[in-house]
């Protein structure tokens, strides 16, 4: 514990010297004194000086101090850490060039260093435009309404609870609400992934972020704007592009072995050859900057590639260790199935019909977020049953939903709730069968009994099928907290062998952690129960549309629910790894073999920071590979994933 306040002083430290202004200005002085070495010593040619280095080492000079400093400075933070990555042996090149007065190849060195690191922040900011999307699209102001009647504009910040907050038409919710005047639709897509609007009227919820149709609603706020559901959606997007888990990375793993073997080679060939100028060009060359440069370029490349898709990758080691997983753990609900039951039939009570009881459930589940809104609505329109008025409506969490339909007083219940208080009604109830139910009142009396299914994806079984054979998986399990009868249906019909049912989030850790101990593991859920699992994964994939809230335990995030899109996420770090290991490895071989020419005097330390330049440039080449063809990658992807559909669903039939 002592030592944590040091460690936060020297992130704090670390953080103001990699700040991307100061990177980008040095960066610039870094060039400027290079081209002002070369005019001085030109200038000194042409005036009868030649070879006067000591003039034209001047604006090297001025640039060791504005650059050297944070250099010198970021070095002693990592010998502080007890940290040796890919920049350590590039620092100590840099301070050997200085005290050996090799001062141009000291310059080009702090180009390396700081060119890598402005590329790196440049591929960051293209990565954060999803997030800057978001900021946009909220207001700046709230149209409160006040007692006397009258709308007064504040600031986002100062709507306080139960304020009443006028949304005008065609603008974005400020705040998470309640509707209490107005009837209209709001388009809640953003947030809920759902492809369609939703119908608002008095008691109905309303969340920060959603685009109102064409009426005025006055709604009650409910929460503070830092409060509400897209703040919270703002806060997980931008803890994706600022968090940077102190994990050891590919490069880090590579230079922690390379940098001291470079080091030990270069103390041994300057004592043997008793050539210091030889110790320092070995230095030169052997700087790992593909390590530096090449890696963050791809990394960036698959994030903004990503975030293209609809993917949010909040971890960048996610892409590095996801074709590395042998395991795959999916969650059910919402990962494999649609996670929108369908209702398969209908028990009617002895006093209605199942047309006139699906039609007043229909009409009041317009203004209800829950799951099986959707199915029972779908059912009314394949029935073609007209909807009708809604005077009232309120759905509070574990009460169900009521309202007043039609001069009627509905109410949209479960089993257990009516057990505990109308245990009368719940004699009339059919028996409980696998699957999911409600039962439905109407004026106090058992109006009908709704029998719902969860309908596995489309693309379920052909996705599950070539996880092996395209993606190298070894064991595909399923996990969840619902019945064995659900859990059985669904994994016969998708070819998974291994499932497990009524698992409690505890179990589904437990779980994970003893697959993840044995072989890298792939976990896959969408909502909070799969937090945990999520987080002692070897990857963790928040998937659907509740992602948006519980993805701050997963390494990445899927808001729309596709599993087309997590095949092209598996492509992605398929692509990345392969650029990233064929610009690290060659670039390594080709400094290795410069290494052996440096050593034999062939290579002067200027020479060879020339030289260390070209392989960064190769390096850099081979990593834009990524971004350029990300276009024509992607409609590969896709077409390969289509493809592979099509053969599964064929060997199946």
């Amino acid at each position: 514990m002592a030592d944590r306040p040091f460690d936060q002083l020297l992130e704090r430290f670390d953080a103001l010297l990699g700040a991307p202004v100061l990177n980008r200005f040095i960066l610039i002085t870094t060039l400027l004194a290079i081209l002002g070495h070369f005019a001085l010593w030109g200038l000194g040619r042409e005036t009868a000086m030649a070879g006067d280095w000591r003039t034209a080492d001047v604006p090297l000079f001025a640039l060791f101090v504005i650059g050297g400093v944070p250099i010198l400075t970021q070095l002693l933070i990592k010998l502080l850490r007890r940290e040796m990555g890919a920049d350590f042996l590039a620092a100590i090149a840099f301070v050997t060039g200085v005290l050996l007065g090799e001062y141009l190849a000291a310059s080009l060195i702090i180009l390396m260093l700081t060119g890598g690191q402005v590329l790196e922040g440049f591929a960051m900011r293209k990565a954060s435009s999803a997030l800057n999307a978001l900021a946009r699209r909220m207001p700046a102001v709230a149209h409160r309404k006040d007692p006397d009647g009258a709308i007064t504009d504040i600031a986002l910040d100062d709507v306080a609870i139960n304020n009443l907050i006028a949304v005008f038409p065609h603008e974005t919710a400020p705040v998470d609400g309640i509707v209490v005047d107005g009837h209209g639709s709001m388009d809640e897509s953003y947030l809920t992934g759902e492809p369609y609007v939703v119908a608002k009227a008095p008691g109905t919820a309303v969340l920060s972020g959603a685009i109102n149709g064409e009426a005025v609603l006055i709604i009650r706020a409910e929460k503070r704007a830092r409060d509400s559901r897209y703040a919270q959606i703002m806060n997980v997007m931008a803890e994706a592009e600022q968090k940077r888990p102190r994990i050891r990375r590919l490069g880090d793993q590579i230079g922690a072995w390379f940098a001291p073997a470079a080091l030990l080679f270069a103390i041994c060939v300057g004592y043997l050859s008793d050539n210091s100028s030889r110790f320092l060009a070995v230095l030169v060359v052997a700087t790992p900057c593909p390590l530096l440069i090449a890696i963050p370029i791809t990394v960036m490349s698959a994030i903004s590639i990503a975030a293209r898709r609809g993917i949010v990758i909040r971890d960048p080691t996610v892409l590095e260790r996801l074709p590395t997983c042998q395991t795959a753990i999916f969650d059910k609900t919402g990962t494999l199935t649609y996670g929108r039951p369908e209702l398969v039939d209908i028990l009617s009570g002895p006093e209605f019909n199942g047309d006139l009881v699906l039609r007043l459930a229909a009409s009041l589940e317009r203004y209800s977020k829950h799951p099986l809104a959707s199915a029972v609505l779908a059912a009314a329109q394949d029935r073609k049953l007209p909807l009708d008025e809604v005077n009232h409506a309120s759905e509070k969490p574990g009460q169900g939903l009521s309202g007043k339909v039609d001069g009627h007083e509905v109410a949209v219940t479960h089993r257990a709730k009516l057990m505990k208080s109308d245990p009368d009604i719940v004699a009339l109830l059919p028996e409980t069968t696998a699957g999911l139910e409600c039962v439905v009142l109407v004026d106090g009396k058992y109006g009908a009994t709704f029998r719902f299914r969860d309908t596995p994806r489309a693309e379920g079984e052909s996705f599950v099928g070539h996880l092996g054979a395209i993606h190298h998986f070894k064991k595909v399990m399923l996990l969840s907290g619902d019945r064995e009868s659900e859990v059985s249906y669904l994994s016969d019909l998708l070819g998974i062998k291994e499932s497990l049912a009524s698992q409690s989030p505890e179990q589904k850790v437990a779980i994970v952690r003893n697959e993840a101990a044995k072989a890298p593991t792939l976990f896959m859920g969408d909502g909070i129960n799969d937090a945990p699992a999520l987080a002692v994964a070897t990857v963790g994939i928040a998937f659907g549309k509740e992602s948006a809230v519980t993805a701050d335990a997963a390494g990445a995030v899927i808001p729309e629910a596709s599993l087309v899109t997590v095949d092209e996420l598996l492509h992605i770090s398929m692509a990345m790894r392969r650029i990233l290991l064929q610009s690290v490895i060659g670039g390594m071989v080709l400094s290795i073999l410069a290494m052996g020419f440096a050593a034999a005097g062939y290579i002067t330390p200027v020479a060879g920071a020339l030289l260390q330049e070209g392989i960064d440039i190769i390096a850099i080449l081979n990593a834009l590979r990524l971004a350029i063809r990300r276009d024509v990658d992607v409609d590969l992807m896709i077409e390969a994933f289509e493809n592979e559909k099509a053969s599964y669903s064929k060997a199946s039939s």
